[in-house]
C-alpha cells in the first residue's frame, strides 16, 4: 500500500522554485513529478455495495488528477490499514453498530468524516413466501442454518449475538462470501425453499428479489444506520483537495443501488457500472468536486 509523500501544494512550490527564468530545469517538464505525487489508496470490503461506492469514488478522484488503487481487504484489515496509515481512506464504515467493535478499537487513531450514506440497515432477510415474520419465531423447523457473509463481518458477529440472545440453539451461521450468498438465495427462490441470510439495504437483492427484513424485537440489528467515510489522520494537511472530496462525498441508498443493478442485473463491469452512474448524475458529482484548491 501507498502513502503519500509530500502535500499537493507543497509538490506545486517545489517544482516552481526549481525551475530558472524560463519556467524550466534545464528543460525539463517539472509537471510530471508532480502528478506522479498525486496518489492515493482506498481500501475495502468486498461486499456488492463497497464494490460500487469505490468504483464510482475511484473514477471522481481520477477525474480530480489523481492515480487512485482500491484494494480489497477483509474487514478488520480495512480500519487497521488507515489507523496505521498504509492507506488514505475507506468509504465503508457501517455505524453505529454493524462495525462497533472496529470503531472502537481504531477510532480514535483515524479521523471521521461522518455519513456518506443514511438509512442503511441490517438484519436477517428471508424472501415474502415464507411464512415467518419475526426472530422469535425462527428454529430448526424453518431452516437448518442462516447463509451469511465473510466470517470477519459486522452483520456475521452480530447474528452470533442474536442466536444467543433469542435463545436459537438449533439454527447455524453458516459464514460465505456476498457473491455466493446471492447465488443461494437466488436458487432457492427460484425452487420456492425456505433460506434464511444475513441481509442489508443498500443491496441489489432487495430490488431483485422480494424480500422481507425479519422483525427483530430486541433490536440488536441496526435499523437506521450510516455508511461513513473514514480517512487517515494527516490525510487534510498532506492533501487539502483530496480530503475535501471525500468529505463532499455523499449519496442515497437508491443511487448505490442503481449502480449495483448495473452490474448484477445488466451484467457490465463495474467499472462500467460507475461511468453510467457518473455520467447519469454530473451535478452530484460536480458537488463532490466543487473543492478549494
Amino acid at each position: 500500500m501507498k502513502k503519500w509523500q509530500l502535500p499537493l501544494l507543497s509538490v506545486s512550490a517545489l517544482a516552481l522554485a526549481a525551475c530558472g527564468d524560463n519556467g524550466t530545469d534545464n528543460g525539463e517538464d517539472t509537471s510530471a513529478t508532480a502528478e506522479e505525487d498525486k496518489e492515493i489508496e482506498l481500501v475495502y470490503v468486498t461486499w456488492d455495495s463497497e464494490i460500487a461506492s469505490n468504483n464510482v469514488m475511484k473514477l471522481v478522484l481520477e477525474e480530480a488528477g489523481y492515480d487512485v488503487t482500491i484494494t480489497t481487504v477483509e474487514q478488520g484489515v480495512m480500519w487497521a490499514s488507515v489507523a496505521e496509515g498504509e492507506a488514505d481512506a475507506h468509504i465503508a464504515g457501517w455505524l453505529p453498530d454493524d462495525m462497533q467493535h472496529d470503531y472502537e478499537q481504531f477510532g480514535d487513531q483515524v479521523v471521521d468524516l461522518g455519513p456518506n450514506l443514511e438509512g442503511a440497515q441490517t438484519g436477517l432477510a428471508v424472501p415474502t413466501y415464507m411464512d415467518i415474520d419475526s426472530i422469535e419465531e425462527l428454529d430448526g423447523s424453518v431452516v437448518s442454518h442462516i447463509t451469511g457473509i465473510d466470517a470477519g463481518a459486522g452483520v456475521n458477529s452480530t447474528t452470533e449475538t442474536v442466536l444467543e440472545e433469542y435463545e436459537i440453539d438449533d439454527v447455524q451461521l453458516q459464514s460465505s462470501f456476498d457473491a455466493a450468498m446471492t447465488q443461494e438465495l437466488s436458487t432457492h427462490i427460484e425452487n420456492e425453499e425456505p433460506i434464511v441470510v444475513t441481509g442489508w439495504q443498500p443491496h441489489w437483492k432487495f430490488n431483485t428479489h422480494d424480500l422481507k427484513f425479519l422483525e427483530d424485537p430486541k433490536g440488536i440489528y441496526q435499523e437506521d444506520g450510516e455508511i461513513r467515510t473514514i480517512v487517515r489522520e494527516g490525510l487534510e494537511e498532506d492533501d487539502p483537495v483530496a480530503f475535501q472530496i471525500l468529505d463532499n462525498f455523499y449519496w442515497t441508498t437508491e443511487d448505490m443501488n442503481e449502480v449495483m443493478l448495473k452490474i448484477s442485473e445488466e451484467e457490465i463491469d463495474e467499472v462500467e457500472a460507475a461511468e453510467q452512474w457518473i455520467d447519469d448524475n454530473r451535478e452530484t458529482v460536480d458537488e463532490w468536486l466543487d473543492v478549494e484548491e
